[in-house]
């Protein structure tokens, strides 16, 4: 899992069926502690109703195909979480 945030959307009028209804989100991985960018954008099916700007926990590989949303889907990335707060060493570095 890694952290990133939604940076926007991307809109399909067509996919495969499986993916029908999925909402598909661009987001960015994010440092940990200073959420600065630090990887190449990508798409990821949104299972839990992230929006933009928001700080979320993303999947990538067969971990992404778990989810009801997913599930033997042809997807390589999900979104899992929404990012309440992070604590690093005792110090809190984000809140929502």
């Amino acid at each position: 899992m890694f952290l990133a945030k939604v940076i926007g959307n991307v809109v399909s009028t067509r996919k495969v069926e499986k993916l029908t209804g999925s909402k598909l989100l661009l987001v960015e991985p994010v440092d940990f502690e200073s959420l600065e960018p630090i990887g190449k954008p990508l798409v990821a099916v949104d299972a839990v109703g992230a929006g933009e700007e928001e700080i979320v926990l993303v999947v990538q590989g067969s971990s992404a195909r778990l989810t009801p949303a997913t599930e033997n889907s042809p997807v390589d990335a999900a979104i899992m979480a929404i990012v309440e707060f992070i604590d690093v060493g005792g110090k809190r570095t984000y809140r929502k």
